[in-house]
C-alpha cells in the first residue's frame, strides 16, 4: 500500500467544509493511500535521517466528525511515498527548520509537495518581483520616507506585511490619510521591518481571484473573492464572499508567464492572486479554495493534483 504523510496545522481546528488539505486527504484515501499525520513539532533529524512522530489518519467528509487518529509512533520519513507540506503561514523559524527536515526526506526518496527548498526561498509576497510585467506598481522597503513617497506618488495604496495571510495587517492608505504615518510606523516597526506597498487596484470590488496552478498549469476556473460592504480586503478569512468564474484571457496569460518557473522550482500546487489585470501574490505554502470550486462546479481539483503526483 502506498504511504502518504501530511504536515499541517492541528486537524481538530480546521473547518472541514472549506479545508483544502482535507480535500487532498480524502482524495488520497479514495486512491488507497495509507495516511500519516504530522505537526511541525513531530519532525526531527536523527543521525542524518529525516524522522517523524506519526499517527495513522482516517478522514471522512463529515462536517462534525472528519478524522480519526491512531497512536503515535516514531518512523523514518523515507517510509513515505508522498509527503504533503500544508502548514499555514506565517513562515517563521519553526516552519523554515521543518523544511530542512523535509529536504532530507526528499533526498531519501520521498516526493515532497511542495518542494522544501522552494518553500524556504519563495516568500509569497516577494515572489511577484520576478514577474514585474504582470504586476501593478509595487515597492518593498523598510525605509519609511521611501514608503511615504510611494504613497504620495500613487495617491491610493495597499500596505501589507510580508509574512501575513488571510488579510491580516493589510491597510488601504490614501495620500491624505491622517493616519498613514502611524500605519507606516506600525507596519515597519519604525523602520526595522520591510513591508510591501502596491498601488490600489480598484477592480478588487469585482473580486480578488484565486487561480490554482497544478504543475504550472491553471485549473480552468478560479474563485473570485469579493469584499463585504465597507471592507477593502477580499480574503475569505476577512469576510469576503467566494464566487466561481472561468479564467479570462488575461488570467491565462498571467498563468503562462508564471507557470514555467513554478514547474522549474517544484512548486506543484500554487495559488495565484489576481486583481483585475494584475498579479498580486503567489501562494505556495498552503493554497486554498479547492472545496469552494469543487462545490460550485462539481469538479475534483485534488484529483487533478494526484494525477500529476502519480504521473511523475
Amino acid at each position: 500500500m502506498r504511504q502518504l504523510g501530511v504536515v499541517m496545522d492541528p486537524i481538530a481546528s480546521i473547518k472541514p467544509v472549506k479545508d483544502t488539505t482535507l480535500a487532498m486527504l480524502l482524495e488520497a484515501q479514495r486512491r488507497g493511500y495509507a495516511l500519516h499525520y504530522y505537526e511541525i513539532p513531530d519532525l526531527s533529524i536523527r543521525d542524518g535521517r529525516a524522522m517523524g512522530r506519526r499517527r495513522s489518519l482516517q478522514v471522512r467528509d463529515d462536517p462534525t466528525d472528519w478524522y480519526t487518529l491512531g497512536a503515535a509512533e516514531d518512523a523514518a520519513l523515507a517510509e513515505l511515498d508522498v509527503l504533503l507540506m500544508r502548514k499555514d503561514p506565517p513562515v517563521e523559524d519553526a516552519f523554515l527548520y521543518a523544511t530542512h527536515v523535509l529536504s532530507r526526506a526528499e533526498a531519501e526518496g520521498v516526493q515532497v509537495v511542495n518542494r522544501p527548498d522552494s518553500l524556504r526561498n519563495w516568500n509569497e509576497k516577494l515572489a511577484i518581483s520576478g514577474f514585474a510585467h504582470c504586476t501593478a506598481p509595487t515597492l518593498v522597503s523598510m525605509e519609511m520616507a521611501r514608503l511615504q513617497a510611494f504613497v504620495d506618488e500613487h495617491a491610493d495604496c495597499i500596505l501589507k506585511p510580508l509574512d501575513g495571510m488571510g488579510g491580516a495587517g493589510i491597510f488601504r492608505v490614501g495620500a491624505n490619510d491622517p493616519n498613514r504615518g502611524s500605519i507606516v510606523e506600525t507596519l515597519t516597526q519604525n523602520g526595522r521591518r520591510a513591508i510591501m506597498a502596491q498601488r490600489y487596484i480598484s477592480a478588487v470590488t469585482e473580486g480578488d481571484k484565486r487561480i490554482l496552478m497544478i504543475d504550472g498549469e491553471p485549473v480552468d476556473v478560479c474563485l473570485a473573492r469579493i469584499p463585504k460592504s465597507g471592507e477593502t480586503r477580499a480574503n475569505l478569512a476577512a469576510g469576503g464572499r467566494g464566487e466561481g468564474r472561468p479564467l479570462s484571457d488575461r488570467d491565462r496569460w498571467i498563468a503562462e508567464q508564471v507557470g514555467p518557473t513554478l514547474r522549474q522550482h517544484g512548486l506543484r500546487f500554487v495559488g495565484l492572486d489576481v486583481i483585475g489585470d494584475y498579479l498580486t501574490e503567489i501562494n505556495v505554502t498552503s493554497p486554498t479554495c479547492v472545496r469552494e470550486l469543487d462545490a460550485q462546479y462539481g469538479i475534483n481539483i485534488a484529483g487533478l493534483l494526484f494525477d500529476a503526483i502519480e504521473s511523475s
